[in-house]
């Protein structure tokens, strides 16, 4: 087993907190376009939302079955975090997706599809590979957390201050918790080829299924925008905003997202710490945070064990 090198361990006066929020979505104020005004680029973060439902609670899956391996207590206290973490997530873009119903989202039927893929696809698969793939999509969620923080613009292209609050607030716990996964990969097994695998099928399966998804959203919607010149500028504007390599999400950061690839790779080699103390304070701050009228509860796991 390969041993996580010790000045990579998050110190233990940096702890990771769990935090519960109440958004309260109704799907009144709702911008099917808050992704830059483009109802294309916006399509892709809406069936990445479905998806993370059933992502999420795969990575908290293979967290609680390989946390009991954890020899260390520093590591297995984080990983408690990331399952804290990751349950909220999950329960909130459930909540989220419930709303879009209302906008003729196909959301049945993605839930339906995403079940099957993960119930005889990913959840059939070895442990081993479960924790690479954890891994793996844990790499991606940090890649576009610290392109979405380096872009707070982005936020406030639209007036939807829940659905803008929800990324925000995903995005800076990505963040928070980009290297655990990581850890504990590296911890109980540490082979090379198999994180690649791992890398490969979430890279398979969040910038590509994920898109294919995203793609049919808004002909589904509205299938006579299938005959709009209008559309079709937006999906090549969308396309880019997404893939480009000027300004795209993943176009613009595929050095980062193949830094993976290193055989010494770690996440933390991406220094996020001033963009988290900032966006904490964004988020966070008693008197105006824009997550503070939502947090109901605030906690640190195993703290005193730890």
């Amino acid at each position: 087993m390969a041993n996580v090198a010790e000045k990579k361990v998050t110190p233990k006066d940096n702890q990771i907190p769990v935090r519960h929020l109440e958004f309260n979505f109704d799907g009144k104020n709702f911008d099917p376009n808050f992704y830059r005004d483009s109802e294309v680029a916006s399509a892709y973060f809406h069936a990445l939302s479905i998806f993370l439902t059933f992502g999420e609670d795969l990575v908290i899956d293979t967290a609680r079955y390989h946390r009991k391996f954890l020899t260390d207590p520093e590591l297995k206290r984080r990983v408690t975090a990331l399952i804290g973490q990751e349950a909220v997530h999950s329960r909130l873009h459930d909540e989220f997706n419930d709303t879009l119903v209302q906008y003729r989202y196909p959301l049945n039927l993605y839930r339906f599809l995403a079940d099957k893929v993960f119930e005889y696809g990913f959840k059939r698969t070895p442990h081993r590979f479960q924790l690479s793939m954890m891994a793996g999509i844990e790499h991606f969620t940090a890649v576009l957390a610290e392109f979405m923080m380096n872009h707070e613009e982005i936020f406030y292209a639209s007036g939807d201050e829940k659905q803008r609050a929800m990324w925000m607030w995903h995005m800076l716990e990505e963040s928070e918790h980009k290297d655990i996964a990581y850890d504990v990969y590296q911890e109980l097994s540490g082979n090379y080829p198999l994180r690649m695998a791992g890398f490969a099928m979430a890279f398979f399966t969040i910038l590509i299924l994920v898109a294919i998804g995203g793609a049919f959203i808004p002909p589904i919607r509205k299938p006579s925008r299938l005959l709009s010149l209008k559309y079709w500028k937006d999906v090549a504007r969308g396309a880019s905003l997404i893939y480009g390599t000027k300004g795209g999400v993943f176009g613009s950061t595929l050095g980062h997202i193949f830094d993976y690839v290193r055989p010494d790779f770690h996440p933390n080699d991406h220094d996020t710490t001033e963009m988290l103390e900032y966006y904490k304070k964004v988020l966070l701050d008693p008197k105006d945070g824009l997550l503070t009228p939502y947090l109901t509860r605030e906690f640190y796991p195993g703290v005193k064990q730890a």
